[in-house]
Formats: structure tokens, sequence, C-alpha cells
């Protein structure tokens, strides 16, 4: 099963939906207006905002996920969870909510593996916009077989730095 986060797709959401109203508006008028979602994406995905983060962030978000993954695949949920700020909020998901689904995922299997890339760091203002891509795959006991659980393809994430340390902060929408 692979699930998609809802965070990048929530920009691309609102854009399509600004779109598809002015579609509507136009077609009210003489003009003749279309919407290519896919044409959108494609713009989307060109002209990302912020500025290209510079080396020395990219490799310490590089870090902090390593450590971060680490803590994951040696079912540490306090571990794991240093690396998520108290304030974070993507959509329905909270820092309690992640608590929640990191526990159910350590009690129904009994390994877990992650793969995550890091494809691009944009920074825009204090945070940083950090597009990453990977699987989870967890082997359940009494099969002895391994699943996919999550997959994603260039997602956002939005992390910030407190007390020194990156942070994944949420997308705040």
């Amino acid at each position: 099963m692979t699930r998609r986060s809802s965070s990048g797709q929530n920009g691309r959401r609102l854009a399509a939906a600004l779109l598809a109203g002015l579609a509507v508006l136009g077609s009210a008028h003489p003009t003749r207006c279309t919407v290519d979602a896919e044409a959108e994406d494609r713009v989307l995905a060109a002209t990302p905002p912020g500025i290209a983060a510079p080396a020395q962030v990219v490799r310490e978000l590089r870090e902090a996920l390593a450590q971060a993954v680490q803590r994951f695949e040696a079912k540490d949920a306090p571990g794991v969870l240093t690396h998520v700020s108290d304030q974070y909020w993507t959509g329905p998901l909270t820092k309690a909510a992640i608590r929640a689904q990191i526990l159910a995922l350590f009690q129904i299997y009994d390994v877990l593996q992650a793969r995550v890339r890091i494809d691009d760091v944009r920074m825009v203002g204090e945070y940083a916009w950090v597009y990453s891509s990977g699987e989870v795959t967890g082997r359940l006991p009494i099969l002895g077989s391994w699943m996919s659980l999550y997959g994603w393809e260039r997602e956002l994430e939005v992390a910030r730095r407190e007390g020194g340390a990156w942070r994944l902060y949420g997308y705040q929408q």
C-alpha cells in the first residue's frame, strides 16, 4: 500500500481550484479559459519557492535525517520524536498523531526500514522546504514477509532550527 502525504498536494489542489474557478468565470465571457492540471503541476515543479539552501544546511539536514532514520529502525519513538517540533502541524497531523502512528507501527512490525532521499532543499525565510522521496517497509512477524507501508516522490516537508537543531515543523496549512 502506498500512501502519499498531502502536504505537497494541498498547494497544488489550491492552485488547481483557483484555476478551475477562473475557468468557470472565463466561460461566462467570450474568451475561453481551460485548465490543464498536468501543465500546472509542471509549472509549479519548475518554479519552487525560495532560494537554494546553502550546502551546509543540506548537510545538516541529511545528518538529522540519518539520525532520525536510525532511531526509527531501532524502534526508538522518543529518539525519532526529538526530530519533530512540538509545534509540528501538517493537515491533520500533529506531533501527537505522529507519535501514535509510530507506536502502532512498532507494535505491528518486528523490523522496519526507511529509505529516504533528500531531493532538494529551498530556504523560504527561516524555514527549510525539504523535498524528499522514499519508502518505508516493514516485516510482519507472523508471516515473515516484507510489506511496503509508505512511498512518496518529491514530497514537501518543512523544517526549522529549534535549539540549534533542525526539526520537522510541518507545512502549517
